[in-house]
């Protein structure tokens, strides 16, 4: 006999949660992994590719090339590139022979609104890590904290049961004693249920994620829209009519009225833009995605934690519209598994339970470790 108590001692030992060794504050991942790959895909890749134009443009020199006249000069040939480039002026007539001027300077700030999409890609990031997350970061430590000690609480609940049942002249009355404490929820978690039960009525951290994804949303559609302006405007013309006949060089009369010159770099500037508007379209579902989670409850963790005694926050249909605070946390609680050990132990628990032929002998964590403790023999079936 006591080598049985001395065994269903160690097994109890064993199935305490160990104390984290370290904090887990620093551990804790406040962004969701679609999340964090929107915004390495959003900033970086407009980031990569105008790095990508500017060492051409160092590398390749000039971006313009002008047909000047035969009889030009060289120094007056590098003149008719720069003033071109500098003015980027289109010059031409419409149908009726009228004088029409298309400026082009839109191709060359295009590097620099990419640098503009991709700082205006980092507001999303920057809104949620001074608005939310460090609330958030405060409402998992706690809620993480507290689900581990309420399991450790369950184990340490059976071995005092083991020790007064050990003790009890009468074990049938000592079972009875435990039933009604059952029915009377002395073994509830009254502080932890009732802080989930408020983050069920609170908003502040769905609003500012849907905000988020909103406002992501809203830069996606804003640069691909911009993006097609330009080419529906000025990517179908690499070649354009240009006129240096201003100033000084106004009355000579040597000077033709227009110079041809042709766009180097129009091809690059064509391969950036639809690199970054067909990759920006694809990321338009991933947002929708992201912002449609909330509109739905993440019940498989609370469900393996309802194996907690008296922990019913499902089985009493508390859980309302899904679109609060709870249910973000929940998402990120999900996101940081890795660092809710007591998770694991109890699915482990709750896939032995569906396997067990009298699943009607194991409600609750406790339920189970009363079994392996070996006071199955006196425990009445619910």
């Amino acid at each position: 006999m006591s080598l049985s108590h001395t065994a269903a001692e160690y097994m109890l030992s064993d199935a305490l949660l160990p104390d984290p060794g370290g904090s887990r504050a620093k551990g804790l991942r406040l962004e969701l992994p679609s999340d964090r790959l929107l915004k390495f895909v959003t900033v970086g890749l407009p980031l990569l590719l105008v790095s990508l134009a500017f060492a051409r443009e160092f590398s390749a020199g000039s971006q313009i090339s002008c047909f000047s006249p035969t009889n030009f000069t060289g120094k007056q040939s590098a003149y008719v590139d720069t003033a071109c480039w500098d003015s980027l002026v289109h010059h031409g007539f419409d149908a009726e022979g009228r004088a029409v001027t298309k400026s082009l300077w839109a191709l060359k700030v295009f590097p620099y609104s990419l640098l503009v999409v991709a700082v205006l890609m980092y507001m999303p990031y920057l809104l949620w890590r001074y608005a939310a997350a460090p609330a958030l970061h405060s409402d998992l430590l706690f809620i993480i904290d507290e689900l581990d000690k309420s399991y450790n609480r369950s184990v340490r609940l059976v071995q005092h049961m083991r020790k007064v049942q050990q003790a009890s002249a009468e074990p049938e009355r000592f079972w009875e004693e435990y039933e009604r404490a059952r029915r009377e929820r002395y073994f509830e978690f009254p502080l932890l249920e009732r802080y989930l039960t408020c983050k069920q009525h609170a908003h502040s951290l769905a609003f500012i994620y849907i905000l988020r994804n909103l406002l992501l949303l809203f830069f996606l559609a804003a640069t691909c829209l911009y993006l097609v302006f330009l080419h529906l405007n000025i990517f179908f013309q690499d070649e354009f009519s240009c006129s240096i006949k201003t100033g000084l060089l106004q009355a000579e009369p040597h000077v033709p009225a227009l110079i041809p010159c042709k766009l180097v770099f129009f091809s690059v500037f064509q391969l950036i833009s639809l690199s970054v508007g067909g990759v920006y379209v694809l990321l338009v579902p991933v947002v929708i995605y992201n912002a449609l989670q909330l509109c739905q409850w993440d019940k498989g963790l609370l469900s393996v934690y309802e194996m907690l005694p008296a922990f019913d926050l499902l089985s009493r249909k508390m859980l309302t519209c899904p679109v609060n605070d709870l249910n973000v946390i929940l998402l990120f609680l999900r996101a940081n598994i890795s660092e809710l050990t007591s998770f694991g132990r109890l699915n482990a628990v709750n896939a032995l339970r569906e396997a067990t032929p009298d699943k009607q002998d194991i409600d609750t964590v406790v339920d189970f470790m009363t079994l392996l403790a070996g006071l199955e023999t006196t425990k009445p079936k619910h």
